[in-house]
């Protein structure tokens, strides 16, 4: 019952109890047509209400802080009559954000019948969205009375983090793919490739005599240089380490475009921050998960020793600071095989090989230029609206 309804009934009470007091017959009558109308009301919404289900689906699969998320509803009546018109409400929580509450209008409904709605979610920000449950709201005419049905449960939905598709480093291109060459040469002259002639400087160690007795010329073997194969993303939690909250975003959005452009270039890919190590062919995904709710709470990291893995390796350490528990973390490590790229979020690197992140603009510059690239693309998704 609405508060309309209530005052009904109460009015309908006085004009009675008045109406006996001072035996006013007139004011019975107005009594009796307020209970009346509240009767009607009562038929009126137990008759015409919907028996509807509903089957809610989310588009895109998967949603991207900023992009444009909708939620369509399919809907089912299974009655034996025309519904009248009524109201779904979907309550749409969020952490630390008031709930919202999307209101959508169904048109009169045919027995049996099947419609669709639509509204937009709230993906400004990355995080787990909760949905419904979904109900239909039926008032009267006169809106005396209301009933509610669930037609439909919850639903947890999760916004990605924004990333970027970032190129990956070639073996002597940029100030980077130097440094690896440098590290690759450690692991040995890498597989045969084929023969080539001596030129000066050549090692005589790698002469080739047997095929070159056969020409004029002396031929040296040739030997590729096995490129990037790891790669271990490191993202400090560490509060102390960043000056701001959007500081640690930035640092969320640069760990996941590097999760999810390693393994778009099918590195073997290790992502850790806090209490979490995620690794294995499904690891680009379950580092989004991670992102999308990750929060500043200063978890230890776990140990970052010598990776296990063939080939080269990269480690990207990513904190607000240069003296964020992470970073320092990750210079400790000792791996022959393996460069340390410091991302920081607040200062400047200082490091050759360092990236300064102190906006996205930046890091999207800093980055191409250590790899000695130009250009970079969003990953997923586009700025959107909200409602």
């Amino acid at each position: 019952m609405t508060r309309y309804g209530i005052l009904a009934i109460l009015a309908a009470l006085v004009s009675i109890a008045i109406g006996r007091a001072f035996g006013v017959v007139e004011l019975f009558v107005i009594g009796a047509g307020f209970i009346g109308a509240v009767a009607a009301a009562a038929v009126f919404v137990a008759l015409r209400s919907p028996s509807v289900s509903g089957v809610r689906r989310i588009r895109p699969s998967i949603l991207v802080a900023g992009d444009i998320g909708h939620v369509d509803l399919a809907l089912r009546h299974h009655g034996a009559l025309r519904s009248t018109r009524f109201t779904l409400h979907e309550r749409v929580r969020r952490i630390n954000v008031p709930d919202q509450v999307a209101e959508l209008t169904v048109e009169p409904m045919r027995a049996r019948g099947s419609v669709t709605a639509t509204y937009q979610l709230p993906t400004s920000r990355r995080g787990a969205i909760e949905l419904g449950p979904l109900e239909s709201v039926v008032r009267d005419p006169l809106g005396l009375l209301v009933r509610t049905r669930i037609i439909a449960g919850t639903d947890r939905i999760t916004v990605a983090p924004r990333s970027h598709l970032l190129a990956m480093p070639q073996l002597g291109t940029g100030p980077l793919g130097r440094h690896l060459l440098a590290q690759a040469r450690r692991l040995g002259p890498g597989e045969f490739h084929g023969l080539r002639e001596y030129i000066d400087g050549d090692e005589p160690r790698s002469i080739h005599w047997r095929a070159s007795a056969r020409g004029e010329n002396l031929l040296v073997k040739q030997y590729e240089v096995e490129g990037l194969r790891r790669m271990l993303i490191v993202l400090d939690t560490d509060p102390d380490s960043y000056a701001d909250p959007m500081s640690f975003e930035r640092a969320v959005t640069v760990a996941a475009s590097l999760a999810l452009s390693a393994t778009h270039a099918d590195l073997v890919t290790r992502f850790v921050s806090g209490d979490v190590d995620l690794r294995g062919p499904e690891v680009a995904a379950d580092a989004l998960r991670v992102l999308a709710e990750i929060q500043p709470d200063g978890a230890p990291l776990p140990m970052l020793d010598h990776e296990s893995g063939e080939g080269v390796g990269l480690l990207v350490a990513i904190g607000g600071s240069r003296d964020a528990a992470g970073l320092r973390r990750a210079r400790g490590v000792v791996d022959p095989t393996q460069a340390t790229v410091a991302v920081t979020t607040d200062e400047t690197s200082h490091s050759a090989i360092g990236v300064n992140a102190r906006t996205e603009a930046e890091f999207l510059s800093n980055w191409n230029a250590l790899i000695g690239k130009s250009g970079a693309r969003r990953a997923t998704g586009a700025k959107g609206t909200t409602q």
